[in-house]
This record gives structure tokens, C-alpha cells and sequence, in this order.
């Protein structure tokens, strides 16, 4: 059997490994903290001391992180994995980075002799359980159509969006989508109780609209309740609206609004709420503004 290598166990690497596991593959994980591979290890994942030793065991090895950053300093640093993988081995990067830096990755896996597909997903921690995601793919047709089985166990459906760092500029459009959504919904949120419109009111008539996204109105729930545990954290929703703006520079392009929800929302993360669900920029906005309706 072809045998499967995961690095990165957050939210969503943690939840998608364990969807590989459960359709039978044999899995090796490695995680910066051990204690987030502790489920994984007792339904059977083995588990590698480095990425560099991850990488020499796995035929396939998939991760799953942070930032642009993080994936460069785990694959090229002095026990990084790309060095370490077999001649042809297929590494598939579900993080969520910016465009240009894939394609130097990409670059940098030929170099290597390993093959490397783009990957990032559509979705939030409850898709990730059930197994819901959206993968977003980048990369040569033979080698996304070979990942196929592996994307149909951790998802719903994969769009192949062209070649490399085609994956993640599609990811790129999705999350400047909805970052700007959240915050829209809330600042609307927010006027029409400073208007004195009733919340659910407002919820329930929004929800039948064409004006509010889906990802909006699902977040209903932590709004109302002020409980913001994170399915997408508001940190990481930032971080992807700035490689947006970094994108946009190496392009030439102007994109207003998604510079002023990456600043809205960094002033939230220097509020300390960067670990909170991105919906939090509602609690955000009303404290801001000396409201009381979070």
C-alpha cells in the first residue's frame, strides 16, 4: 500500500489525517507539538521524530501549514523534508500560501526529483471531520488524477484549477471572499442594531436574502452567543488577506477593499483575538465602536 505522510496537525491537518487514516491508509505524522498526534497514535498512525524522517518513509506526503514561512523553514531547514524524500515522490501542499511562493516551492521539488502538486482546501474544522472539503489543486493532470482516491477520503470534491500554484491562487480568490463577507456581514450586523433593529430579526431576514453569504449566516451561532472557539482562525484569515495584497503587488493591481479588512482584522489579532473564529470581527467591531450588541 502506498504509504502516506502527514506534517502539520492543526484544526484542519489534524482532521484530514484522520479521514486518511480511517479509509485504511497506513499514515506517519510529524507535528512541532507530539501531543496533537496523540489521537492520531492510538488509532494506529505511526509516528516520525522529523520531517526529514517523515519524508524518507512516505511514497506521498501531505502538508498542512501555517505559512509561507513555515512551509519553507519545514522543507529546506537543516532537518527539512524535501532533501529527504525519495526520487519522484509526490508532495502535496493543502497550505494555504501565496501563488508565487508555490511555484518557487514547485521549483524547488524538481530540483529535488520529487513531484509536487498544490493543494490547499475550501472549508473549516466541521467539513474537515466529516470529510467535506473542497481541495483547490494545482499541478501536472498525472499526478492530481493519481491523488484522486486520496482527496475523495478528506473531501467532497477537488477542482483542478491548472498548473502549479494554480491551487492556491484559486484559494487566494476564495478566502479575500470571505474574509471581506464576515466583516461586511458584521459591520451591516452592527448598523442595524445601532438603528435599532432587533439581531435575530435581522439574522432571520438577512438569511433569506440574496445580499448575505452562506459563510455569514452559518455563523449566526458563535454570534449570538459570543462563543468564538475557532473553526478558521482570525489570525490565519489576516495572514491570507495579506498574501492577497502581496499577490496583487507582484500584479500590478489595486485591491482596496481587501487592504482595508486585512487592517480590520489585524487590529483585532493586536486586540488579542488572532486565535478566535475570523467571525469574531463582529465582537470586534462592536467594542470598537461602544456598542453592546457582542
Amino acid at each position: 500500500m502506498t504509504q502516506i505522510g502527514f506534517l502539520g496537525l492543526g484544526i484542519m491537518g489534524s482532521r484530514m489525517a484522520a479521514n486518511l487514516l480511517k479509509a485504511g491508509n497506513p499514515i506517519l505524522v510529524h507535528n512541532r507539538t507530539r501531543s496533537k498526534a496523540e489521537a492520531l497514535e492510538a488509532s494506529g498512525a505511526g509516528w516520525a521524530d522529523t520531517p526529514g524522517e517523515l519524508a524518507s518513509r512516505a511514497d506521498i506526503l501531505f502538508t498542512m501549514l501555517a505559512t509561507p514561512e513555515a512551509v519553507e523553514a519545514t522543507a529546506l531547514g537543516s532537518q527539512g523534508f524535501l532533501p529527504a524524500m525519495h526520487k519522484n515522490a509526490l508532495w502535496v501542499d493543502c497550505s494555504t500560501v501565496n501563488p508565487s511562493f508555490t511555484r518557487r516551492m514547485a521549483d524547488e521539488a524538481r530540483q529535488a526529483g520529487v513531484r509536487m502538486v498544490d493543494a490547499p482546501v475550501a472549508g473549516s474544522k466541521i467539513p474537515a471531520e466529516k470529510a467535506q472539503l473542497t481541495f483547490l489543486v494545482g499541478g501536472d493532470s498525472t499526478d492530481v488524477q493519481s491523488l484522486q482516491p486520496f482527496f475523495a477520503e478528506m473531501g467532497r470534491q477537488a477542482i483542478h484549477a491548472g498548473g502549479h500554484g494554480a491551487g492556491t491562487s484559486l484559494k487566494m480568490v476564495f478566502n479575500l471572499l470571505l474574509g471581506q463577507s464576515i466583516a461586511a456581514f458584521a459591520e451591516a450586523l452592527l448598523l442595524g442594531e445601532s438603528l435599532g433593529l432587533n439581531r435575530d430579526m435581522l439574522f432571520d431576514a438577512l438569511s433569506g436574502s440574496i445580499v448575505a453569504s452562506q459563510a455569514a449566516i452559518g455563523k449566526r451561532a458563535k454570534i449570538e452567543s459570543g462563543a468564538y472557539e475557532a473553526d478558521f482562525p482570525l489570525q490565519w484569515v489576516q495572514k491570507d488577506l495579506q498574501l492577497a495584497s502581496v499577490s496583487a503587488y507582484e500584479q500590478r493591481i489595486a485591491l482596496p477593499l481587501t487592504n482595508a479588512a486585512k487592517e480590520l482584522y489585524m487590529e483585532a489579532v493586536q486586540r488579542g483575538m488572532g486565535e478566535l473564529d475570523l467571525s469574531a470581527i463582529y465582537a470586534y467591531l462592536t467594542q470598537k465602536s461602544g456598542s453592546k450588541g457582542a
